[in-house]
């Protein structure tokens, strides 16, 4: 049976919401981010007709072009960046995204704070962290979030939101559960040390469950909702 990606959607707000029932937390409390790179402006529009409103994307050059051509129908679409950033890219992400969920070294956040245009809010970011601590993956260590938080603390345009991770690919539960709850003290720490830090962005199709178990604020699903990259 085909499905459309509006009926996609309401499955995956479905796990979320069973997700949150079983460890007793409100699903209102979760935020779904449909990762819609590689994906056509029509599937943004059919999702966003659906009532999705917030959409990641991983390339710079990709999401500009999408925003600069559905921001004018579409304004209240909230685009989030979720993908690896280089230094010579950051006036994009500074000019035309709401978020940024991958930030990790001070160079880049002040080149984002720097080239943030004055007339715009200032860009909610996540600081990624390397929580599985694998030599291939980006982010920093969990020792160093203090310190770059208080940095992002210090520059006027960013607004520091919380952490993000992609923890290891795997089915064991054990290791998924080890991780995420690394990354929730993290969060947790930098609760009482700062303002504003309510997300906890982790969790994709395959470790939802556990990720809102342990108190995951917003979730990432790209092809259980858009299908699989052509």
């Amino acid at each position: 049976m085909n499905t459309t990606i509006a009926d996609r959607l309401s499955i995956a707000q479905s796990r979320i919401n069973q997700a949150a029932q079983k460890c007793s937390r409100m699903p209102n409390e979760i935020k779904l981010l449909a990762v819609s790179k590689t994906k056509p402006n029509s599937d943004i529009i059919e999702a966003y007709y659906a009532g999705q409103r917030l959409f990641g994307e991983n390339y710079v050059q990709e999401g500009e072009q999408k925003i600069i051509e559905l921001s004018a129908n579409f304004p209240d679409i909230e685009w989030h960046f979720i993908g690896p950033l280089q230094s010579n890219k950051t006036k994009v992400v500074a000019e035309h995204f709401d978020w940024m969920h991958t930030l990790s070294r001070e160079k880049i956040a002040q080149r984002l704070n720097d080239q943030r245009p004055p007339a715009k809010a200032p860009l909610q970011v996540c600081i990624q962290v390397n929580i599985s601590q694998e030599d291939t993956k980006s982010g920093i260590d969990a020792e160093q979030v203090m310190a770059l938080a208080t940095q992002i603390s210090h520059m006027p345009k960013l607004t520091l939101r919380g952490v993000m991770a992609i923890p290891t690919a795997t089915d064991d539960i054990r290791v998924q559960q080890d991780e995420f709850s690394k990354l929730q003290r993290i969060y947790q720490h930098l609760q009482q040390h700062f303002d504003n830090i309510d997300t906890l962005s982790m969790g994709m199709s395959g470790d939802l469950d556990v990720a809102i178990a342990n108190g995951s604020t917003m979730v990432r699903i790209g092809s259980a909702i858009f299908g699989d990259r052509a």
